[in-house]
């Protein structure tokens, strides 16, 4: 079996989809998420550009310019899918009507806060629904790379502004899943073929390791395609 660090993290992430709930997919990695949903569950993604019931990027030369995500970047839509305006998208986020969240993150520190919107001295055009999600969904969980150009991005304390002072509920990375709890990070299971000392040394923030840590799981790839 062969995947790129997106591709695993995205097929851990889509265990934690639940039949029969509404889920946010952030821009970036989050939206291969829906690539991977298991057989027999039942989601309805939203985006808060305003659609719910959104499907994965549509081949090539079938794109929609007026059918995009948060992002920008092409979807499709599943029969039955909903279009409907920013208030009305954020009155669901708000409302406490969201499920999960899947968010992308810069830095994830060790009382489990995230920064995801804003880097200082660059150019942001807004931090779009990141902080409404982090505070609005019943679920928050993040998919990131472990290290960005070799320094960790789970660390001790947020450098970077924090997007909400809500502890999230569980980080996947393409080397680790790690639930933030009340003593601390916990490691709960580490990447195929990765062991628990490379997890520790490519961690900045102190974990919890309770007994030995299993192997993680991820979802099929879809019909058809290898892996």
């Amino acid at each position: 079996m062969s995947m790129d660090a997106k591709e695993l993290i995205a097929r851990r992430v889509a265990l934690e989809l639940h039949n029969r709930t509404l889920v946010n997919l952030g821009i970036g990695l989050p939206t291969l998420v829906a690539r991977y949903v298991p057989p027999g569950i039942r989601v309805a993604f939203q985006s808060e550009n305003g659609i719910l019931g959104f499907d994965t990027r549509p081949p090539e030369g079938m794109e929609n310019p007026d059918l995009t995500d948060a992002g920008g970047s092409p979807i499709s839509a599943l029969p039955g899918a909903w279009s409907f305006d920013s208030a009305t998208s954020f009155a669901l986020i708000r409302g406490g009507h969201l499920d999960m969240t899947v968010l992308g993150g810069l830095q994830v520190d060790a009382a489990g806060r995230l920064a995801n919107w804003m880097v200082p001295g660059r150019m942001v055009a807004g931090m779009g629904g990141a902080m409404d999600l982090v505070v609005g969904a019943r679920r928050v969980v993040v998919a990131m790379q472990h290290a960005a150009k070799g320094e960790p991005k789970i660390v001790p304390e947020l450098t970077l502004p924090p997007t909400a002072a809500r502890r999230i509920t569980l980080v996947v990375t393409d080397l680790a899943v790690i639930e933030p709890t009340d003593e601390g990070l916990l490691l709960r299971e580490r990447a195929p073929g990765v062991t628990v000392d490379q997890i520790v040394a490519a961690t900045g923030a102190q974990m919890l390791i309770r007994g030995t840590v299993p192997e993680m799981p991820i979802a099929p790839a879809p019909e058809g395609a290898p892996g």
